[in-house]
């Protein structure tokens, strides 16, 4: 299922980008147009007015380049720690229009607005705190990065539900569905988690797609594929089988709580899980058709570990 706005969003979601000054090497610009992130918020947010899908598909692209220089690069712990108190003021302080500082928080403070106009005061808290817990993840990782350790597999699993970002794209799920959760159903037990298997599958998939592209980098023990490898002495290949099983489990999970949940007869209860699950199908999709991805699977060969 796309969104019949797909193109419409790519080109306005862009041009925003552009503007915004976040990317400013010519060359990365046209690395971001080729990826058509448009067609992600197309898949991911399906069901989705333009208006909601431009925030949502926004949003995405901030994450993405945030990611890049940030957490893609070579920056240091205290480097990024020391950026965090601008971003935290925009999201607990600033209001629309205010002099918000780089690039990076000038669209935040715009997504935020965004965000408000959009949402309820609760929608607008989930996804503040969410998107709080994304930037102090960014320094744990980073710390590994620096030190060269490989973090363990239980500590990755925890912190890999925060550093991927998914929260801050399933908070929004409600905004685009225009069918709010109240706080008593974000906080159902059974709501919690269907939504933590969900953001497994993403961000398990994502490791296993994005393995290429991150094995040569800087970034590369921050993926689930190397944890295995070295904590469970898994060859690549059978670490990447043994994500392969660990997300069919966690599908089975969400298949079994959508059943109960479904009975709870409620239409946004209803429409968020189905948010969940067209995240999980389009952003698979849309991973083996992006340039972000596949370019990578062009040119590298996947070893063996020890060799």
């Amino acid at each position: 299922m796309i969104s019949p706005y797909a193109d419409q969003i790519d080109t306005e979601t862009f041009a925003w980008l552009s503007a915004t000054g976040m990317i400013t090497e010519a060359a990365e610009l046209e690395r971001y147009r080729e990826a058509h992130y448009g067609m992600l918020g197309a898949r991911t947010y399906p069901y989705a007015g333009p208006g909601p899908l431009r925030l949502v598909t926004d949003w995405c692209v901030w994450l993405f380049a945030f990611d890049d220089a940030f957490c893609e690069s070579d920056r240091r712990a205290a480097e990024i720690a020391r950026a965090l108190p601008q971003l935290l003021t925009v999201l607990d302080d600033l209001e629309p229009g205010a002099a918000a500082g780089d690039p990076f928080a000038v669209a935040l403070l715009d997504i935020k607005g965004r965000v408000a106009a959009a949402g309820d005061a609760d929608q607008l808290d989930r996804w503040r705190a969410v998107t709080k817990d994304y930037l102090f993840a960014q320094v744990w990782e980073a710390a590994n990065r620096e030190d060269a350790v490989v973090p363990t597999y239980g500590d990755y699993i925890f912190m890999r539900r925060r550093t991927g970002a998914m929260l801050t794209v399933f908070a929004l799920i409600d905004v685009a569905t225009g069918r709010p959760l109240t706080g008593d159903q974000w906080r159902d037990p059974a709501v919690r988690a269907i939504t933590e298997h969900a953001n497994d599958v993403v961000v398990w998939d994502n490791d296993l797609l994005s393995y290429a592209k991150e094995r040569g980098g800087v970034n590369h023990r921050n993926n689930l594929v190397s944890v295995l490898a070295r904590h469970r002495h898994r060859s690549i290949q059978h670490a990447m089988n043994q994500i392969g099983r660990m997300r069919d489990e966690a599908i089975a999970r969400m298949v079994e709580l959508g059943a109960g949940l479904k009975e709870l007869g409620s239409p946004a209860v209803d429409a968020y899980v189905r948010g969940l699950e067209h995240w999980v199908s389009g952003s698979v999709a849309y991973s083996l058709t992006s340039s972000r991805y596949t370019q990578a699977w062009h040119e590298v060969r996947v070893p063996v570990a020890g060799r």
